[in-house]
């Protein structure tokens, strides 16, 4: 499992390390990890440290210091390294240490930058000149190291720093250096994973002593590449998580398995209202994913249309027109597709109004409303961008669809307070959130997925593993919350205590899951259709995984 801390959080665990004197300890901690980061990604690129070519982008503070003692440790080993100091602060122990190394300096400043240019045999004037220079070393260069901006980063790169940045993006394929980002790419903030533009994209992204949530947080996510986080030794200071992330063996864990003495209805029977006259396939799509999820049963409700489809399809699925009202089932999705059709809206409402677990989605998204009590402890909202902005508009909330896209850890969040329930907002990095601010980030999937339909698959796999842990609590990695449990055929099932931080874990246990669905066969086409079926051999391989 991976755990994500806010900037606050990592600088308040390092406080006693630094009050102690071992400040130097940790930024030459973190400065070889910095080092051996770049020494792989010259390996990945073809090249070895010897004779390779790398610039350093150096900012103020700790974050340039760890950059130039990296630097100092590849010049020392044969690497034609140059340093652009964009600052008047640069850590004077670090820049000699890069300068006795033979590490080579150019600065945009007036005064005391020059100086150091000219002893490091660069006698260069500030300015157009030198950024010019520099940025012709850079793109012949092998790796770009971005030392700009750390964790106190705040409101993005300033000129002529973000001109050179900017520079730097628009390289593409053999003409862009490889890039590795010191402890986060510059002009992320670090806390809530805003991106504050431009921002160079790294390759590589070298953290030190815990993952920043902007790690695991859109859309600065997007920009980090692969991450390495560098042990510093704070992890007991670290106090609890601002964000998790469920990794491959913690889905193995905590996908539920049938035991010898389940029966249908001690496995879960999760109710599907889906689907209508004009949009049948929601309804379709849905109840597929949830059966292929293997709980004891799916009862789908719904128009006589849809449910001779869905029995086409499905035969195993127990179809009818009822109301929630007169069947037993551990836990309800509601809302994909039902548009227009007051019959499968009075059934959303209903389910809703339940006290089960219930996935709500899509058509029945309006139907929520704020509850400062419990009311809505019960739901998982499931939005994307635009359903969210939508829903706040309803509600007076002034935040639109791309305030929403720059921000999504923060909207989730919002909205989880503001409705009570549990909000899974999709995107290129899922975000779970549980109205007590706990919070999980997903980035399993590919981009594939983007595609209609596929959001009704995702509801289907959380109806389906929600009334697996309702009624086998423990299946879902939650503690066993007691209660009765239904005994004998035909005895439906009890409601199932999930707490909403239970809810959210398993969110986004469906949300790992659903994004598995497209790391097979990557770079085909794929359609919402083909993903039902690859639940169970991704099921099955996500299961071998030793824990």
């Amino acid at each position: 499992m991976l755990r994500a801390y806010t900037a606050a959080a990592v600088r308040a665990a390092e406080q006693p390390f630094l009050a102690a004197g071992r400040g130097p300890e940790l930024m030459r901690t973190a400065a070889h990890g910095l080092a051996m980061g770049v020494a792989a990604t010259l390996r990945s690129c073809g090249r070895g440290v010897y004779g390779a070519r790398a610039v350093l982008l150096i900012g103020s503070g700790n974050n340039g210091g760890d950059a130039l003692y990296a630097g100092a440790w590849l010049a020392s080993r044969g690497t034609r390294t140059t340093a652009l100091l964009t600052s008047d602060r640069t850590h004077p122990e670090a820049l000699a240490a890069f300068e006795k190394a033979g590490g080579r300096c150019l600065s945009l400043l007036p005064g005391p930058g020059v100086a150091r240019s000219e002893r490091a045999g660069a006698a260069l004037p500030p300015g157009a000149g030198t950024v010019a220079t520099f940025l012709a070393e850079a793109k012949l260069s092998d790796v770009v190291i971005d030392g700009l901006l750390g964790t106190g980063g705040r409101g993005g790169l300033r000129e002529p720093a973000a001109g050179i940045v900017a520079a730097l993006e628009v390289l593409a394929g053999g003409a862009r250096p490889a890039v590795v980002a010191c402890d986060l790419p510059s002009g992320v903030d670090a806390t809530t994973g805003e991106v504050h533009g431009p921002v160079l994209r790294a390759d590589l992204t070298v953290t030190f002593g815990a993952l920043k949530t902007a790690l695991l947080a859109s859309p600065a996510e997007q920009l980090c590449g692969e991450v390495r986080c560098v042990d510093l030794g704070i992890a007991d200071f670290l106090g609890a998580p601002d964000v998790v992330r469920l990794e491959p063996g913690d889905v193995a864990a905590l996908l539920p398995r049938p035991r010898a003495t389940d029966h249908k209805y001690t496995r879960g029977v999760a109710g599907i209202i889906a689907g209508s006259a004009h949009y049948p396939g929601a309804g379709i799509l849905a109840v597929a994913a949830a059966s292929a999820c293997g709980p004891g049963m799916v009862r789908y409700l719904g128009p006589e249309r849809v449910v001779g489809a869905v029995q086409l399809r499905n035969p195993e699925v127990v179809c009818s027109g009822e109301f929630p009202e007169t069947v037993r089932v551990q836990a309800w999705l509601a809302g994909p597709g039902i548009d227009g059709d007051p019959q499968q809206r009075r059934r959303a409402e209903a389910a809703m109004a339940s006290g089960l677990p219930t996935v709500v989605d899509a058509a029945a998204l309006p139907f929520v409303v704020p509850s400062t009590e419990d009311g809505n402890a019960c739901l998982v909202l499931t939005p994307h961008a635009g359903e969210l902005a939508a829903l706040f508009q309803c509600h007076g909330v002034d935040l639109d669809r791309d305030r929403i896209s720059a921000a999504p850890l923060a909207a989730a969040r919002r909205a989880a307070a503001l409705f009570g329930a549990v909000v899974l907002l999709k995107g290129a990095t899922t975000v779970v959130a549980a109205p007590d601010g706990c919070a999980y980030t997903q980035a399993n999937g590919s981009p594939a997925l983007a595609t209609a339909g596929s959001g009704d698959t995702l509801a289907g796999i959380l109806v389906a593993l929600l009334a697996m842990a309702a009624e086998t609590p423990t299946a879902a990695g939650t503690a066993d919350m007691g209660g009765g449990r239904a005994g004998g055929a035909g005895a439906g099932a009890s409601a199932g205590n999930l707490a909403p931080h239970d809810l959210a874990r398993t969110a986004a246990l469906a949300a790992a899951l659903h994004g598995e669905l497209s790391r097979q066969d990557r770079g085909s086409p794929l359609n919402a259709g083909q993903l039902a079926q690859r639940i169970p051999p991704v099921w099955a391989r996500l299961c071998q995984i030793k824990l």
